[in-house]
């Protein structure tokens, strides 16, 4: 997996079993690394979208001959024979609105140089028939992280989803460590360590209202983010605010804690959840990088307790390499033709078992 924040890619090795079909599948997390992508690499993503037709499809090349290295590194190192690959690649373009989603990170290449199946392009099938092609994270809280009443992961973009019986449902909240990483930078550090440099800001009102206005976040759900969109809507908002840095991630950081909120208190309302009295709270699951951002979890917490909500935070190898047990997931979905996309999630006109799969 290689998420919008460019911090590297994710490889989980997971052992799968399935007995009497797929409400009895029991998996394991055997080995999982992050791999630092060079800067080159990050700076030829960052701008891909940018580039002209021939740029990008020899980055598409290369990007697949980068991940058949990365993963034969992975393997070798810890001894790992695989029965496939499932690979996400890297999100360039993301606009379902017009039938689109595209991953580079050529399938075919990482299947030949690395002697295994590979199956990868999981989003363009549900966007065909109307689809977001995202958020794909509820098949892993469904199958994997049971048991929870909401799920938060908190990466490059945030997303939420909720298990209501028969129709789960999730969106994307909004920016998340894609803003608050390239605001870090404005102090020369790649991330807020522990959210103690928003700690020490101030909410800025105006900035925050500036936000909050742009369309997205009035847009009923099912919906999805494009990188491009907070590069280009987002990102400038607080990057022109004469706000100092500290000021800036504090003010991320509520935006976000809030929208976190409003997506439950919306579904919990659309959706007509069912009380719970056995319980004296309900759940939500945090993951990804985000959750490491103490201040931010703090923030969640304090908004959400009104509604009753508590944030669960599972283990460090849970948090830092869930979207590649994802990965993996919907690769075994694919290779035993169950559906591995839910059209109550993405808007489709119905589920759809995704995945391009290339034979070495």
């Amino acid at each position: 997996m290689s998420g919008s924040s460019l911090d590297g890619l994710d490889l989980a090795f997971c052992n799968f079993v399935l007995e009497e079909g797929l409400e009895a599948l029991s998996w394991e997390l055997i080995a999982a690394d992050t791999f630092p992508f060079s800067p080159q690499c990050v700076s030829r993503l960052h701008h891909l979208a940018q580039q002209d037709a021939l740029t990008f499809a020899k980055t598409h090349a290369y990007f697949g001959h980068y991940l058949a290295e990365l993963s034969q590194q992975f393997l070798y190192k810890h001894q790992l024979k695989p029965d496939f690959i499932a690979s996400h690649g890297h999100t360039i373009f993301h606009y379902p609105d017009q039938r689109l989603s595209v991953q580079v990170g050529d399938g075919a290449s990482l299947a030949v140089l690395t002697g295994l199946p590979v199956v990868s392009d999981f989003r363009t099938q549900d966007v065909a028939i109307d689809g977001d092609g995202a958020p794909l994270a509820p098949l892993a809280d469904y199958y994997l992280f049971r048991g929870y009443d909401y799920y938060l992961n908190l990466g490059g973009i945030a997303n939420i989803s909720a298990l209501n019986g028969q129709r789960p449902v999730a969106f994307d909240v909004g920016p998340a460590n894609q803003v608050l990483n390239a605001l870090a930078q404005l102090r020369e550090r790649p991330y807020d360590d522990a959210g103690a440099r928003a700690r020490r800001g101030t909410v800025q009102e105006d900035l925050l209202e500036s936000v909050d206005a742009l369309p997205y976040f009035g847009q009923v759900y099912p919906k999805s983010l494009d990188n491009n969109w907070v590069r280009q809507r987002v990102l400038p908002l607080y990057l022109q605010h004469p706000a100092s840095p500290e000021d800036k991630l504090r003010t991320a950081c509520e935006q976000l804690a809030r929208q976190v909120r409003r997506a439950i208190a919306l579904i919990g309302q659309q959706e007509k959840l069912p009380l719970r009295p056995e319980v004296p709270t309900s759940s939500l699951y945090l993951t990804g990088g985000g959750a490491f951002n103490h201040f931010l979890v703090e923030r969640i917490d304090q908004l959400c307790e009104p509604l009753g909500v508590s944030s669960i935070i599972p283990s460090e190898k849970i948090i830092q390499f869930k979207e590649a047990i994802l990965i993996a997931l919907l690769g075994v979905l694919r290779m035993e033709r169950k559906v591995n996309c839910w059209s109550s999630v993405t808007g489709a006109k119905r589920n759809t078992i995704g995945g391009s799969v290339y034979w070495a």
